[in-house]
């Protein structure tokens, strides 16, 4: 098993992070200093900042209805991060991110498999958002954000829109481009009043309020996995 996979299914961090680890020598494989593309075979001593981390834990994946004000970051230092609001006793992390202003449903997990798998642009996974903005938006407004708006230098992929009122819309993207939505919308004139991120793939917010967080079903796990 490589490395990185062996590190991230201890439950300590996505297999991208282990990659840094062992870039900036914090991992050492049998009492010497790891290198990227290193194999762990049974019975080798794999140690992170000098502490051994051992065998696989069970997988742990959870959906939390993320409020306003909660920052998407494993980083300690920062306050209100996403992983002391949870509170869960193993170590977990986001899956990707939802904007400190922005609210709805994240997963958290400590499967590092699972984190490359979704994050991945090219396996265009959807992710469903409802969206209001400041003023009434127009017809012309829509079919424009549906075709792709020219953002950071880049023009967004094509995704489905679906109006609900005069200041709200139903969006789905495969992409997830840093505060693409927000971008969007200002791109056109308008300011996000409110963001709020309502399915995952084949998970959905559901009557989860907000702040509260639950296990993943078996069969939403498979699902997941199956992407």
């Amino acid at each position: 098993m490589r490395l990185n996979k062996y590190i991230s299914e201890t439950g300590v961090c996505s297999r991208r992070e282990a990659d840094k680890w062992i870039s900036q020598g914090r991992v050492t494989l049998n009492g010497a200093p790891a290198t990227l593309g290193h194999k762990v075979a049974p019975g080798d001593e794999v140690r992170v900042d000098g502490n051994p981390i051992g065998a696989k834990k069970q997988a742990i994946y959870i959906a939390l209805n993320k409020p306003v004000g909660i920052t998407c970051t494993t980083e300690a230092h920062v306050e209100d991060n996403i992983v002391r609001f949870v509170g869960h006793s193993e170590r977990i992390f986001p899956v990707g991110r939802l904007d400190k202003e922005s609210e709805g449903l994240i997963l958290l997990t400590n499967d590092g498999d699972i984190v490359n798998e979704i994050l991945r642009s090219e396996n265009e996974h959807e992710k469903e958002y409802i969206v209001s903005v400041n003023r009434p938006i127009t017809d012309l407004s829509l079919q424009m954000l549906a075709s792709g708006v020219k953002i950071m230098g880049v023009t967004t992929k094509p995704c489905r829109i679906e109006r609900v009122d005069a200041e709200t819309f139903r969006m789905v993207l495969t992409q997830g481009l840093n505060r693409q939505i927000r971008r969007m919308c200002s791109a056109l004139g308008y300011r996000v009043r409110r963001l709020k991120r309502v399915r995952i793939i084949n998970i959905h917010i559901g009557a989860l309020r907000t702040g509260e967080w639950r296990y993943l079903s078996e069969s939403e796990i498979e699902g997941l996995l199956a992407t």
